[in-house]
Parts: C-alpha cells; sequence; structure tokens
C-alpha cells in the first residue's frame, strides 16, 4: 500500500480516537467513587487493578505499557461483567535516581560549561557481562535474572546530558534538570499525556506522585512505618547490603544503573596457611604482625566438601595482593575480593584497602599449603587458566572427587609434563588421588571421575561438555548426596553445609564472607560491594511474619505455576531488607529523620493510598489541597487507623466527621486490590514485600489482602531486546504516533501472555492499523446495506451457523478475557470472529443473501467482544454509527445461547470439505506427461458428485466398537497402543484390514483426546446431505462448476471402493467434464472496460447461467453491473459487418432467461437456430 493511503487511514482513526477520548473526559467516565453502603448489604461487585508506579525519570516506554495493558484489558472486560471498576495510577519518585540524575548535570555543567561541550574521544557507557563466571554453580532460584540494564538505561551513552537530549530535550531545557523539583513537574504531566493518548482507563483524581514534596503522601507513608515498627516489624543494627563507597550509603535496586535485583552472595572464606613463604611473599615478613600466619583465602559456597582438598588452583596472570586483617593475619585474594572484606570489618583498617604488596598468580605456583578438614597435610598451588578476578577472591579450592572441572584439570597437570613445567611444578605436587567424601545417587562416592569418564571427558578444555557434567552432578550431590567422613558422617549433605560451616568459623578456620552476587554499578558510577551497614531494616524472613504471608501466598491466584514457584522460592529465601538511606528523595523515617526511607520500602501498600487520594488532594502533589479543607497535618497517625482499620472510635480531629466516613467507605468498598500485574523481575523484591506488608499492616483481616498478581515476561520489540543503543527501542508516545492508539493495544494484546518474553511485532502493529480502517469501512457498507437485506423469521442454514458460531465465539472470548489470556481473546473476539463473518458473507452470495438481524447481530457483538482492546473505534460505531446513546464503556458483555455445537462443527465441515475440494479441483487439471513431470491439461471440470457416507464401513465400525468398549471400561481413556493392538488383532473381521487397522485406531485415538466419547460415534452429529445441499450454491460457486450433486456411498452400485473408503465426515468429490463448446462473447460498446471473453457454452444452459459463469471467470466483470446477452439474427452476416457505435445493438436480438443454449454437436444453437462463434454482451 502507498504510504500516503496508509497514513491517511491512520490520520483517520487518530481523528476518531482523539475525538473520542474528548468524549470520555467530558464524560468524567472512568471516575469512580464507592457507592452508598446499601441497606440490605448487597455490595455492588467491584475490581481495582493496580500496576507498579513507573519511575518520573523518563517517559513511558513500550516495555512499560505492555504490563499495563493487563490491567487495561482487564478492566475494559471486568466493567462489562457488571463490576464497579477502578483503575489508578501514581508516578515514583522516591530513591536516588532523580537526585543522581540532577546531580550529575551539575557536574558536567561545572566541567564542560554550557551547552556542554564533551570530549569527542569518550566511549560509550559499559556493558555489563552477563556471563557469570563461577568456579562453583549457586544454589538459587533461575528465575532471578540480574542481567544489565546499564545499556538499556544509558542508551549507550556516557554522560547524564546526552541521556537528557535523547529524549528530545533542548539544552536549555536540560539545564532546569539540574534541580530535582524540575524533574517531578516535568514527567508526571507527560506521563499522564502518553497514557490519556493510549485510552487509558485511568482515574486521573487519583494520580500522586512521592517523597515529601507530596506532604499527603509523605504523612501515609510515615504512618505505615510508625505502624510497622510498634509491630516489632522494623529492627537497627548492622546487616550486609549491597554498598557503593563513593555514595557511602546502601545501594538498592532502584537506585543502581545496573545490577538491579542482584542481592549479596554468602561465601565460607577458606583460610588455607602457607607452610613456608616463597621468595615472592618474604615482604610480609617486614610489615605483617604475624607474618608466620599467612593465608591465601578462597571463597567457597559449598563448606561440606573441603573434606577432599587436594590441592588450591590460582590463575597465574591474575594480580593477587597481601592484606593485613583485623586479627593481625595476612590474606592473600584479588583486589576487588580485598576491598569487599574491607567493609566488612575483616581489613585491619574499615573501608581501606592497604596492601602489604601485589604478586602474579605465576609467581605463587607451587606454594606448600595446610588447608583445613582435608586428609591431605600438605597441599600445594597449582595454575588454572580460567581462574577468573570478577567472582571470589581469585583463589579457588579443589575438590576433584566431586567437581568435573577440578578433576579435570588436574588430570591434565599429571598427564602433562610441559605443562608442569611452564609453571614450574613437580610431579610430587599433582600426585595426590580424589578422596572419597560424598556419596551420591547413580555417580558414586568419586562423582566428577566417574561423570567425566561416561561423558568422555578428556580434558579441561572441553567445556561445553564440563559445563553438563556439572549441572548433573552439582545439585544432585547438594540435595541427594550422604557425606561419608568426619563429625557428620551419614548425614545429607544439605542438612550439614551449616553445621561444617559453624565447625570451620569455630576453629578459626574460615571467616564469614560476602560479595554481590554480579557487578552491581551505581547511578554514580561506583562499583558497589558488599558492606555490613548500620541499617533500619524490615525484618522479612521472621518466622511468623513469614508464616503469615505464606498464608496470603497460598490464597492468591498468579495465573501461572511458575510465578507461584518463583513467589515460593523467595519467601524461602529472602531475609532482612535495608529500608533505610541517606541520599536521594523520599520520606523521613518518623523517628529518626536521619534517614529516608528507600523506594522498594515506601511501595509496598500505597494501593491503599489510591482510595482516598482523590479526597485528599487536587493535584500530583496535593499543593492544590482538597475541597473538604483537609490539611496533611491533619492527618495524624490516629485519623489513618480510623480510615484504614475501620477502628470503632473516631480520631480527636478537625477533619468533618462525614468526610472521615467518606474516606473509610471508599477503602471499605474498594480494598482489596483484585489485580496487580507486573512484570517477573519484581517478583524477587518489591511483589513479595507487597504481600509480607499488607500482612503486617491488615495481619488479622485476610479480606484485606492481594488477590490476584498477573506476573509478565519482559517485552522484545521484533523479537530482539529492546535497548536505545541499538535504536531498537520505542517510546509509548512514539507507538501511538506511529500506528494510533488502538492499533498499539491490539499489537500488545497479540504479543503474549506467558511467564516468558513477549513479542512486540511491528508488522502486526502496521496491518492492524489496516485490518481496524477496513473494518470501519465495512461497517458503514453493510449499514448503508441493511435495508436490502433479508429480513423476518425465516433463516437459512447459513444464518443459522453463524448464529452459533457467533455464540460459541463469544463464550470463548469471555472465558479467555476472564483468564486474562489476552493474545487468545484477541484471536477468538477479532481474527476468528471476523474470518466467521467474511465467511458468512461469501456463502451468502448464493444463499439468498445476508439476514439483517444476523448482520447486525453480528456487528453490535463484534464492537462489544472488541472494546476492552480497542475501545476507541468500538465507542465510535457503537454511538455514531450503530447509534446508541450512551458510551460502549457503559455497555455489558453481550448476551449469548449455549452454542449449538453441532451447528458450528456442520459449518466447519463445509468449510473443510470446501477446502479439500478446491484442492481437488485444482489438481484435477494437473496430469502427468510420460516423462513424468506435471502439466496442466486444458480440459476443466465442469461438474461434479458428492459422494456421502451414512455409517463407516463394516471393518471400521467394528474398531470403534472395540475401542468405545475399551474406553469406557479404563475410566474413560484409551489404553495404550500396546493394548489397543492386541485386542484389535485378535478380531477375525479385521484380518483383512490388519496394515489399515492401527492407522485408523490412531486416527481415532487422537480424535478421542479432543472431543471424548463422540469420537467412537458411527455418524456424524449433522446431516452432512442435508447441509451440502443447502449450501449447494455456494459449492457450485467456489469450486467453478456447473453442475454438483450428492449421492450416498450404499446406492454406488458399481465401485465398491467409494463405499469402503468415504467415511463419515469426509466425503468425496467425483469430477467430469461435460461436452461445451467455447464461443466469444463481445463488448462492442466503447468507454467500458469490457473486451472479448472465450466462454464454455454447456447443453441447456440458460442466459443466466452463462452470465453467471462469466462473473466468476472474468474480474473485469463485476457483479454489480447490469448485463445482458444478444445474438446476431444473421450469424454469419452479422460478424463482418463492421459495428455502428452509435446503434451497436442493430441486426442482433436479445437472449432471455426463457431462452436455452443447446449443443449440436460442435453447433449452439438457441430457440432452434444456429448462433455462430460469436454473441455480443451488454451493459446497461
Amino acid at each position: 500500500m502507498p504510504k500516503d493511503m496508509s497514513r491517511k487511514k491512520l490520520e483517520d482513526l487518530s481523528v476518531i480516537e482523539v475525538t473520542v477520548q474528548k468524549n470520555w473526559q467530558d464524560e468524567k467516565i472512568f471516575e469512580q467513587d464507592a457507592p452508598p453502603k446499601p441497606k440490605d448489604g448487597k455490595e455492588q461487585p467491584k475490581y481495582m487493578a493496580t500496576f507498579p508506579y513507573p519511575y518520573m525519570n523518563g517517559r513511558l516506554h513500550l516495555g512499560h505499557t505492555f504490563s499495563l495493558s493487563k490491567c487495561e484489558f482487564a478492566i475494559g472486560y471486568q466493567r462489562m461483567k457488571g463490576k464497579r471498576c477502578l483503575f489508578p495510577f501514581g508516578m515514583h519518585c522516591t530513591g536516588m535516581p532523580i537526585k543522581a540524575s540532577s546531580d550529575k548535570l551539575k557536574r558536567e555543567l561545572e566541567q564542560f560549561g554550557f551547552p556542554p561541550q564533551f570530549p569527542a574521544t569518550d566511549d560509550a557507557a559499559p556493558q555489563e557481562e552477563e556471563e557469570e563466571r563461577s568456579a562453583e554453580p549457586i544454589i538459587k532460584d533461575k528465575s532471578k535474572s540480574k542481567k544489565s540494564k546499564a545499556m538499556a538505561k544509558s542508551g549507550g551513552f556516557k554522560y547524564q546530558w546526552q541521556i537528557m537530549r535523547s529524549l528530545g530535550l533542548k539544552d536549555d531545557e536540560i539545564r532546569k534538570f539540574t534541580e530535582t523539583d524540575y524533574w517531578l513537574d516535568y514527567f508526571p504531566p507527560a506521563t499522564k499525556e502518553d497514557l490519556m493518548r493510549a485510552g487509558m482507563h485511568v482515574d486521573w483524581r487519583r494520580t500522586f506522585i512521592t517523597t515529601d514534596r507530596n506532604p499527603y503522601y509523605d504523612s501515609f507513608v510515615r504512618w505505615q512505618f510508625l505502624r510497622l515498627k510498634e509491630r516489632n516489624k522494623i529492627g537497627f543494627g548492622k546487616r550486609y547490603s549491597i554498598f557503593s563507597p563513593k555514595d557511602d550509603q546502601p545501594c538498592m535496586d532502584h537506585d543502581r544503573a545496573s545490577g538491579e535485583g542482584v542481592a549479596p552472595q554468602e561465601y565460607t572464606l577458606i583460610k588455607m596457611r602457607v607452610q613456608q613463604l616463597p621468595p615472592a611473599l618474604q615482604k610480609v615478613k617486614a610489615v605483617a604482625s604475624k607474618s608466620e600466619k599467612v593465608f591465601l583465602v578462597a571463597a567457597t559456597l559449598r563448606p561440606e566438601t573441603m573434606y577432599g582438598q587436594t590441592n588450591c588452583w590460582l590463575g597465574p596472570d591474575l594480580r593477587y595482593i597481601a592484606v593485613e586483617t583485623r586479627t593481625g593475619e595476612v590474606f592473600i585474594s584479588t583486589k576487588r575480593a580485598a576491598r569487599n572484606m574491607a567493609y566488612q570489618g575483616i581489613l585491619a583498617k574499615d573501608n581501606v584497602v592497604e596492601p602489604l604488596l601485589e604478586v602474579k598468580g605465576h609467581e605463587l605456583m607451587g606454594v606448600k599449603l595446610a588447608a583445613p578438614l582435608t586428609s591431605y597435610k600438605t597441599i600445594y598451588t597449582l595454575p588454572m587458566l580460567t581462574v577468573k578476578e570478577d567472582k571470589g577472591t581469585g583463589v579457588v579450592t579443589s575438590v576433584p572427587s566431586d567437581a568435573p572441572d577440578d578433576y579435570a584439570a588436574l588430570v591434565d597437570l599429571k598427564n602433562k609434563p610441559a605443562l608442569r613445567e611452564k609453571y614450574g611444578i613437580s610431579e610430587a605436587m599433582v600426585a595426590f588421588d580424589p578422596i572419597p567424601i560424598i556419596d551420591v545417587p547413580e555417580y558414586g562416592n568419586l562423582s566428577a571421575p566417574t561423570i567425566c569418564e561416561s561423558m568422555g571427558i578428556k580434558s579441561q578444555n572441553d567445556r561445553d561438555l564440563l559445563a553438563e557434567a556439572k549441572e548433573k552432578v552439582y545439585l544432585k550431590s547438594f540435595y541427594e548426596g550422604v557425606l561419608l567422613v568426619g563429625d557428620f558422617k551419614g548425614k545429607k549433605v544439605q542438612d550439614v553445609k551449616k553445621s561444617v560451616q559453624d565447625l570451620l568459623l569455630k576453629e578459626k578456620e574460615a571467616v564469614m564472607y560476602q560479595e554481590p552476587e554480579k557487578l552491581v554499578m551505581s547511578r554514580s558510577a561506583d562499583e558497589c560491594v558488599v558492606a555490613l551497614c548500620d541499617q533500619w531494616y524490615l525484618k522479612y524472613g521472621e518466622a511468623q511474619w513469614r508464616s503469615i504471608t505464606q498464608q496470603a501466598l497460598d490464597s492468591l491466584n498468579t495465573f501461572h505455576d511458575e510465578v507461584r514457584k518463583n513467589f515460593e522460592y523467595t519467601l524461602g529465601w529472602l531475609k532482612e531488607y535495608a529500608c533505610s538511606r541517606t541520599y536521594g528523595l523520599g520520606t523521613k523515617l518518623p523517628w529518626d529523620e536521619h534517614w529516608l526511607i528507600e523506594s522498594l520500602s515506601d511501595s509496598t501498600i500505597y494501593m491503599a493510598y489510591y482510595t482516598v487520594a482523590h479526597i485528599l488532594q487536587k493535584n500530583f502533589d496535593g499543593s492544590s489541597g482538597n475541597d473538604y479543607g483537609i490539611k496533611p497535618e491533619h492527618m495524624t497517625p490516629e485519623v489513618w487507623d480510623y480510615v484504614f482499620f475501620q477502628t470503632d472510635k473516631a480520631p480527636k480531629t478537625s477533619i468533618k466527621n462525614d468526610v472521615l466516613l467518606k474516606m473509610r467507605r471508599e477503602f471499605e468498598y474498594w480494598y482489596p486490590v483484585d489485580l496487580r500485574v507486573s512484570g517477573k523481575d519484581l517478583i524477587q523484591n518489591h511483589l513479595t514485600y507487597y504481600l509480607y506488608n499488607h500482612c503486617a499492616i491488615w495481619e488479622k483481616k485476610p479480606d484485606r489482602w492481594p488477590q490476584g498478581i498477573r506476573a509478565n515476561g519482559h517485552l522484545l520489540l521484533n523479537s530482539e531486546k529492546m535497548s536505545k543503543s541499538t535504536g531498537n527501542f520505542m517510546t509509548l508516545s512514539d507507538a501511538i504516533d506511529t500506528y494510533g492508539a488502538d492499533a498499539m493495544r491490539l499489537a500488545l494484546a497479540n504479543s503474549g501472555d506467558s511467564i516468558e518474553d513477549a513479542n512486540f511485532e511491528t508488522s502486526v502493529a502496521d496491518s492492524a492499523v489496516l485490518r481496524l480502517w477496513t473494518f470501519l469501512e465495512l461497517v458503514k457498507e453493510l449499514l448503508a446495506e441493511a435495508d436490502k437485506m433479508r429480513t423476518g423469521t425465516t433463516y437459512s442454514v447459513n444464518d443459522k451457523m453463524f448464529s452459533a458460531e457467533m455464540d460459541l465465539k463469544i463464550q470463548q472470548s469471555d472465558e479467555n478475557y476472564n483468564d486474562m489470556v489476552f493474545k487468545e481473546a484477541l484471536r477468538t473476539c477479532y481474527f476468528e470472529y471476523s474470518n466467521l463473518f467474511n465467511q458468512y458473507r461469501e456463502r451468502a452470495i448464493v444463499q439468498g443473501g445476508l439476514h439483517r438481524d444476523v448482520v447486525m447481530r453480528y456487528l453490535s457483538t463484534q464492537v462489544l467482544i472488541l472494546s476492552p482492546i480497542c475501545p476507541h473505534i468500538c465507542d465510535y460505531i457503537w454511538k455514531d454509527l450503530l447509534g446508541n446513546n450512551t458510551s460502549i464503556i457503559h455497555a455489558p458483555w453481550p448476551k449469548f445461547s449455549t452454542p449449538d455445537l453441532a451447528l458450528v462443527r456442520a459449518s466447519e465441515y463445509l468449510a473443510d470439505i470446501s477446502h479439500t475440494f478446491r484442492l481437488r479441483v485444482k489438481n484435477a487439471m494437473i496430469v502427468r506427461n510420460k516423462k513424468g513431470s506435471s502439466v496442466k491439461s486444458d480440459e476443466k471440470a465442469s461438474h461434479g458428485v458428492i459422494w456421502v457416507a451414512k455409517t463407516f464401513p463394516d471393518w471400521q465400525s467394528t474398531i470403534l466398537a472395540k475401542m468405545h468398549q475399551l474406553y469406557t471400561s479404563n475410566g474413560n481413556a484409551l489404553p495404550d497402543n500396546k493394548e489397543i493392538a492386541k485386542a484389535l488383532g485378535g478380531m477375525p473381521e479385521l484380518k483383512k484390514y490388519m496394515k489399515k487397522t492401527m492407522p485408523f485406531a490412531q486416527t481415532v485415538k487422537e480424535r478421542a483426546g479432543s472431543v471424548g466419547e463422540a469420537a467412537f460415534r458411527n455418524t456424524v452429529e449433522f446431516d452432512e446431505v442435508k447441509i451440502i445441499n443447502e449450501s449447494i450454491g455456494y459449492l457450485k460457486d467456489t469450486l467453478e462448476l456447473e453442475g454438483l450433486e450428492t449421492k450416498w456411498t450404499h446406492e454406488c452400485s458399481e465401485d465398491d471402493k467409494m463405499k469402503s473408503e468415504v467415511i463419515p465426515g469426509q466425503p468425496f468429490l467425483a469430477l467430469s467434464t461435460a461436452p461445451n463448446v467455447v464461443i466469444n462473447i463481445v463488448n462492442p460498446q466503447i468507454y467500458t472496460s469490457l473486451f472479448t471473453y472465450g466462454v464454455s457454452i454447456f447443453d441447456s444452459d440458460s442466459s443466466s447461467n452463462v452470465l453467471a459463469r462469466i462473473i466468476r471467470q472474468e474480474k473485469a466483470v463485476k457483479p454489480s453491473m447490469k448485463l445482458s446477452l444478444h445474438r446476431y439474427s444473421d450469424p454469419l452476416l452479422g460478424t463482418r459487418v463492421i459495428p455502428n457505435m452509435n446503434t451497436p445493438l442493430h441486426g442482433t436480438t436479445p437472449i432471455t432467461d426463457a431462452d436455452v443454449f443447446k449443443l449440436e454437436g460442435a453447433v449452439v444453437t438457441v430457440a432452434g437456430k444456429p448462433l455462430g462463434n460469436k454473441i455480443l454482451l451488454m451493459l446497461s
């Protein structure tokens, strides 16, 4: 389609969208208040849906829109089901990002001037490496995705000013963003505008921003934290936290440029004492207070395997440092690890790394070590090239009995003298056999050697095989293995891990150590560490609190089993969580105002604030006050208690009693939240905190706990990750400009519903513009033709079949919307629904035409069931074209009858045989030449006989009866194929058909899996011949046949094969070609698009038959044209006379429908007179 035409269609739709949105706004259609409490106690059902308020440091993108579209579609549907629906939307401003970005802009102005002149050679922002390198797998939740978001957030730009420019902002405007307040003034209104353009069903009166800029919300958060502390849900003390040394405070999820979702990972530092200092370490004698206590420290996740140590791995090319500890010992590790230790009270000085010396790994090869728990008194340091600096300490202990990597590397050193020689390793240093320490089912007491041998692993370079081997034995060893040695011999490994760790710590042979699971970069461009920090923290994981939260999860609708499993896992590992910080925006802790409440902690029960926000504030930040004279200071903790806890005693307050009751009523009616939609990555933090805090605040009120959480995957754009740096990125505003709101919404619905990543396809959005515009034109066309359609109470089988199909699709769409599978809902409510109408319309052309009542039902139900997804065009059609008085937003879900499945299957049957017969007609024109290749025959089939079987052939009926018997005797399920074959093989009457028996039985079995007992019927559930005969005109037309009739196979006397192979539901079309003569039909008129056509004439044709054949055959001849045929009075002379354009019919006679064409050999006659080889076609 030309671009200008495509743009015109988009503009037409956009005009409709703007008009409809204006009507909604004028009508305040989405503003919903709680109704007065009914005297009879029968409340109108309600539905409240929420979406995590987005952060106000940029415009919303398609990823945000995809998640919130789930709320949007659900709200639209639930409103149609008679529920009072509320969709509020907040704006999040708490945390570091805005403050950090604002400070960056200030620094960039100071450093580079205005407008900033950045160095041309500066590289783009570094991208975190995604692949995790670890000496040991981590026993952790696979659902926790922690891939870097740095590039996606920064767009590949190094400077904040560049990021702001990428948002389309000019330099003069960007300068204003150096003040944090400007962010709060700029992005919330822009977000509202984008969402309104998208047609979101939001009650904007309830929208607010967070932080103390909004004193009403600030009061609410302070109340929440007072009650949490009062209930002993908050503590204070040293806790391991992800920490930014540059910012000198914990770095929470929302404060990170990369590493969102990354938590501290606990290790046990194994102290491997150096028995004799090598030359490279002699320097420590002069500086360390206890030089005899020098240790290589290996970070391990599996302290219980230390019984099997045979050596220690170092990276030959890595740089190591020696540092003094608080106890006067010397630890050797990488500098990165030492930096983490410095913030955990391990080193001599807090928060400072002072290397005693620096040394390369190859300088430490062959060092004698004494390792705890192992039966070897001395082990050695050996080279391993795959040891990495970015994980652990760079020192790796080796347990070749249970670690395939360790075993393969040790065998390499034993078998390769040249490799040993390169690093000065003697044969004696590798002469250590693996120690049996754990008995693992299937793999025995030396699981690593066993699996390496079974998989043919020859070298440490067999990386893929080693990864597979590790995956097979590692978790099996941990969860099923039994310890064979030591104090805990005979116990399961997973049960003694903590005990072995405690033993090592008690004997001072190990130290607790933590580091980030993956690289975390703060928004101030600092690599974060794990630090022991003074923290106010929420006591997540506390036994009683976790137990009640588990109850909430048990009653929660998670829509996907995987989501529930991820919640279960998170509840299993989640512990105390730091809820305070000192930098950024937010609410101050009410009892310790030195601290701010961090951004995830003020975001757990704010949905309750939605219920009263419209009463308390008239604008986003509450600065305009309200209509009730309520000031922020009036909202005391006692007032909040009265509203949210429904306490009996009214608080002492200047707020009027009726206003207090109004706020109570709003909360009482709307709460709890029926649906919360979010990306799956928030399960591990926000969504679990959401459950925890609801259970803490409303511990005795389970009816206030969340009802449903719908988590979805991330949104891909054209099957690739969205990224500003690659240009594969689209904001919500861009999407609406490009496709319009409804087409974008349709493409979002089509993107997917699972927990896996979804995919927004721009081709779908493009085609949606055309589809919606075409549908609009179809509605106009059908309404214009309505008076010409059939009316009355007589309905054709085509009308009935389509009506039954509409009932079925409305029912299926109802179920799909209710289950929140919107891609399926779109399929049933639009793609299939519109296709069924097109099919009905096509069949009706030759079956008496469309019935007006059926068409009007289609139009009204189509816009109704599509309206949750595409509300603008549906509302326009509903009101402006179909003439309804109120918006479609107020309309109920359409009524439907129980679908007549027999009629539905009859329609499917007609569609199936039409397709099968078309292929047969096509293939009948293909013949094989002598060389075996296909050529097209000039002879086209003209007539057909459809052979229909009343029942299955006897041998198939026998199989059906036997399989039905097996089905009922087996609890309405067929046994396996072996049992079926045995049962059928013993039947003498099937002996002759053995080659066909099991293929037919398999077909029946597959059908039984979808339709159940109906698969064993000996006949179909509708009258095949009746359906075919009532549709014979349609079949003749679609098959382009001149004649078509039906016959029963049991009446076929000459073809036994027809009787034995045609079965119920699968008729056979026998084709033939009747004698015919091709004559030329000429249009002599000027200024028409009609020319000369060669058309076949059959015996006993009428003029209407011939005209229909011309219309079917020639695209230039339209059904709407008024056509007539004329013959020459003198067929010989008439064709030779030069025609007079003014009197083209001179010397001709009309051929009426009463005239009959007859064939006498190769001569065509009409009314007993030869026709010649040419007649005239006239357009009037």
